[in-house]
């Protein structure tokens, strides 16, 4: 089974890219994306995807944020934003967002999720606290309930020093702050598991360049794009890596293969 999350960062723009070619050749099961910056009658021909069931999650706001999540199999549930599936917390704020979209397959769960990003104001940086404090209680939630998860998305955090190029200089910088890789390392103790470090614990690997100098060329990266998952997913990796062959957006697709 091969799963594929991807920050396209508009997804339009990233299908004049080539992207929905190369998806085509990469013959996957799941796709996960975030960033569409596209509402439904803005997404590419339907053709480009034949064959696969699609959920999307919009934001309100036009051309902004946005999730989706392509699947061969029929899912036997579907829940659109955070409300659907805990309406008794009101998470309206996120949802108006288009944040997350969860796709149910028997016991498995797959989840595509864009957590927000802090760097553009101190504003921002508490918006993004508070949606960890409170996502961290549901995933633990539904682990807890016998869900099987994984978890795709762009996270937004840095979690480790081998995570990011410039881990010294980037340590007052939202992203890697010590409060959110401190909520990484709770999320971690709560048993899930992420699939690159335990497949490759020593790797520097990065999915995101910043667009500004030379980042790209001099592989200055960091890698905030993750499948994340329950043990009994994570006991069956094959293999995780990160396509940077060809270029569709500022982050690089992630490909996760598990054994069925």
């Amino acid at each position: 089974m091969k799963i594929i999350t991807a920050n396209v960062n508009g997804i339009r723009a990233a299908t004049k890219k080539g992207f929905w070619q190369w998806f085509a050749d990469e013959d996957c099961d799941l796709l996960c994306l975030q960033e569409l910056k596209a509402h439904l009658h803005q997404l590419p021909d339907e053709s480009l995807c034949e064959g696969y069931h699609r959920y999307y999650h919009f934001a309100e706001k036009p051309g902004y944020s946005g999730v989706a999540l392509y699947s061969r199999c029929k899912a036997d549930a579907v829940y659109v934003g955070l409300g659907s599936i805990d309406p008794d917390h009101d998470w309206r704020r996120f949802d108006a967002e288009g944040r997350f979209v969860m796709a149910d397959f028997a016991q498995l769960s797959v989840i595509s999720v864009y957590f927000p990003s802090g760097s553009s104001s101190p504003e921002r940086q508490a918006f993004k606290m508070v949606f960890l404090e409170q996502f961290l209680p549901l995933l633990k939630r539904l682990k807890d309930e016998g869900r099987e998860l994984l978890i795709c998305g762009d996270i937004n955090i840095a979690h480790n020093n081998i995570d990011i190029k410039n881990w010294r200089s980037n340590r007052k910088n939202s992203g890697f702050l010590p409060e959110e890789r401190g909520w990484f390392d709770q999320f971690l103790a709560c048993g899930f598991v992420d699939l690159l470090r335990q497949r490759y614990p020593q790797r520097e690997q990065y999915s995101w360049w910043s667009n500004r100098g030379q980042a790209r060329a001099n592989n200055v990266g960091w890698r905030i794009d993750y499948h994340l998952a329950t043990p009994k997913i994570a006991k069956n990796i094959l293999e995780v890596n990160v396509f940077t062959d060809a270029w569709f957006s500022d982050h690089a697709p992630v490909i996760a293969t598990l054994k069925c």
